[in-house]
């Protein structure tokens, strides 16, 4: 794309944070904060992914990664301040929209990073791909919800149902094109 690629800094932490974007716990989870580029990974989260969500492995701790460096990929694009600067003029309902969107994007681009990676390095094993869309499938809004509350509120989604999270993570994996992931364009009923 023409463009220089500058990596985030990276900080691990147990309990709480301080961040360039404010304090955080570890009820939080991982998140990437634009205001220091930094992704902030709680090693807790990923001991809770097994026991909340029933999946774990290699591959879907680094798709939660590199979901999380998605972000930081938007922010370089400018991506992540336009939808931010849009959702501060929006609704709750509207903002939250743009929020789907955003982490739709964020996990195609980690697919993105599985498919460029393992086409380097052959890093991909049998079972990864599956293991990426099982935790993928199993952080969605509706599965969550419907988990904790046993229902769901469709205009409360802010990081995209289950059905959108897996697929936009496999066409990430599938394609490997960063120019194939727009989720801004598309219809909100067609994501």
């Amino acid at each position: 794309m023409g463009k220089t690629y500058v990596e985030p800094k990276l900080v691990l932490f147990t309990n709480s944070v301080q961040s360039g974007c404010g304090g955080a716990t570890s009820s939080t989870g991982p998140f990437y904060c634009s205001a220091d580029q930094t992704v902030y990974i709680d090693l807790s989260f990923f001991s809770s992914m097994k026991k909340q969500f029933g999946t774990a492995g290699d591959f879907a701790y680094a798709y939660v990664i590199a979901h999380e460096v998605g972000h930081h990929v938007q922010y370089l694009l400018g991506t992540l301040g336009d939808a931010h600067r849009k959702m501060s003029q929006l609704s709750e309902t509207e903002s939250n929209k743009i929020s789907v969107r955003l982490e739709l994007q964020a996990d195609f681009y980690a697919g993105v990073w599985a498919h460029q990676d393992n086409l380097m390095f052959n890093s991909l094993e049998e079972g990864d791909v599956e293991e990426g869309l099982a935790i993928a499938s199993r952080i969605g809004d509706d599965y969550l919800q419907k988990r904790a509350q046993g229902y769901t509120v469709p205009e409360s989604f802010n990081h995209g149902t289950s059905d959108q999270r897996s697929r936009w993570l496999k066409k990430g994996i599938t394609t490997g094109n960063i120019k194939a992931g727009d989720t801004f364009t598309p219809a909100y009923s067609q994501l």
